[in-house]
């Protein structure tokens, strides 16, 4: 038995070790090859520019770094409220034969492929936005409606089990003191899990920022400032996607640029989320 334990200490070890060393490597090699991309345009005129044109050796991601902004904004917007009332619901409102029934669709919402869903923007969502509103359909509203659904299931997924987790004598303490079951969920409950609702909201703009094939198949990948929700706009993701296959030199490093500064995004996001961890726990 012994042995057996040692061996299998030494297997999460290594599993352990391989994880840092590949996300080691991927920092290495994105900074390595970003870095003096950024280096050589000019850092100023790379993260503040608005032209991208890599014909005429100009490369300025601004615009992209606001699509990217726009988009994951609109979807917290319509994702976050409906995310986390389905939280609660799920968590203290739902009938056990109710319940049955939603926590497997939320689980396969969570595994459609982004493909899928990138279709059903394309053939619902962007023909209802062209008829009804003055655009061509492929906007920053697409994108962001589209999002919105598909962060459902990271947030209800993380914060359900909070909800859940918060002591029942908080609840029952509510009730002594008079308050119905609503109002003893929604000011004693929900506050109580309030540090894990957070996580899961930061956990939501990871999975809304890193999304590229759906967005890239409604948003309209014009990389120009938007004056308009109602506007087409390009991506960080999307833009690296588009461009990486046929790019060369100094475009090619420039792509690579661009996910230096996606990576960076993505790591504030998640230091957000420890710290609100670790102060949750606190």
């Amino acid at each position: 038995m012994r042995t057996r334990e040692k061996i299998m200490e030494y297997v999460f070890l290594l599993a352990a070790v391989i994880s840092i060393v590949a996300v080691a490597l991927i920092c290495v090699f994105l900074f390595a090859n970003g870095i003096p991309a950024m280096h050589k345009i000019g850092f100023a005129d790379f993260l503040t520019g608005t032209d991208w044109k890599p014909g005429n050796d100009k490369y300025g991601i601004f615009p992209m770094i606001l699509g990217s902004i726009y988009v994951t904004g609109g979807a917290l917007v319509i994702g976050v409220p409906i995310g986390v009332l389905m939280s609660v619901f799920m968590a203290r409102f739902c009938p056990a034969k109710l319940y049955k029934i939603l926590k497997p669709v939320v689980n396969l919402l969570a595994g459609i492929p982004s493909i899928v869903y990138g279709f059903f923007g394309l053939i619902v969502l962007v023909p209802f936005i062209r008829e009804h509103f003055d655009s061509n359909g492929q906007s920053i509203l697409c994108a962001a409606i589209l999002l919105g659904i598909m962060i459902l299931p990271t947030i209800i997924g993380a914060s359900e089990p909070t909800i859940r987790a918060v002591e029942q004598s908080y609840y029952e303490g509510a009730l002594a003191l008079g308050a119905t079951h609503e109002r003893s969920v929604f000011t004693v409950v929900v506050p109580a899990a309030k540090s894990g609702i957070l996580a899961a909201i930061i956990l939501g703009v990871g999975r809304a920022l890193g999304e590229t094939m759906a967005v890239m198949m409604v948003v309209g990948n014009q990389p120009r400032v938007p004056d308009s929700i109602l506007q087409g706009v390009r991506t960080l993701t999307t833009n690296i996607v588009m461009e990486m296959g046929y790019a060369t030199d100094l475009h090619r490093e420039a792509l690579i640029a661009t996910g230096v500064v996606l990576f960076v995004f993505i790591l504030i996001i998640n230091l957000c989320f420890s710290a609100i961890k670790r102060s949750g726990k606190e």
